[in-house]
C-alpha cells in the first residue's frame, strides 16, 4: 500500500463459492473461488479525503473476483494482491500535461503532407482549356 495507508485485511468481506469450469469432484466440493469486497464507507483506517475519492473511483464498495487456480489460499493472496493494485493506481495522483507548440520539423512535415494531399486531388481535376 501507499505510504501512511493501511487497510486491515479484518475489514474486508470474504466469500467462497466453488470454482466453474474443469476439475471433476475437486472443483465440485471445494470452495477455491474468491470474493474479496472492501466496503469503503466503513473503513476506519483512512481519512474522509480518501474516502471520498475512492467512492468517487468505485462507488460504495470495491470487489474482487480470483478464481484462477485450484487452491483458496492462492486465490484470495492473488486477490489481495490486486485489490492492493486497484487501490494503489486509484490513488495516484495525474500529473496535468502541459500543452506545448508543435515543432518546426513536425509543422514542416503537416505542411508536405497537406500539400502532396492537395496535388493530389488538383490532379483528378479535367484540364482547363481555356
Amino acid at each position: 500500500m501507499k505510504p501512511g495507508l493501511r487497510i486491515p485485511v479484518s475489514e474486508i468481506i470474504w466469500n467462497f463459492n466453488p470454482s466453474g469450469g474443469p476439475g471433476g469432484q475437486h472443483a465440485n466440493k471445494s470452495n477455491t473461488r474468491v470474493e474479496a469486497e472492501l466496503v469503503v464507507s466503513q473503513l476506519t483506517e483512512i481519512d474522509d479525503q480518501i474516502k471520498k475519492l475512492l467512492i468517487k473511483k468505485f462507488g460504495e464498495s470495491l470487489r474482487v473476483v480470483e478464481d484462477s487456480t485450484r487452491s483458496q489460499n492462492r486465490n484470495r493472496k492473488k486477490a489481495l494482491e490486486r485489490m492492493e493494485k486497484i487501490l494503489i493506481d486509484a490513488l495516484q495522483v495525474q500529473k496535468k500535461r502541459k500543452p506545448t507548440r508543435p515543432t518546426y520539423s513536425s509543422n514542416e512535415r503537416r505542411l508536405k503532407v497537406k500539400k502532396h494531399q492537395s496535388k493530389l486531388k488538383a490532379d483528378r481535376k479535367p484540364p482547363d482549356f481555356n
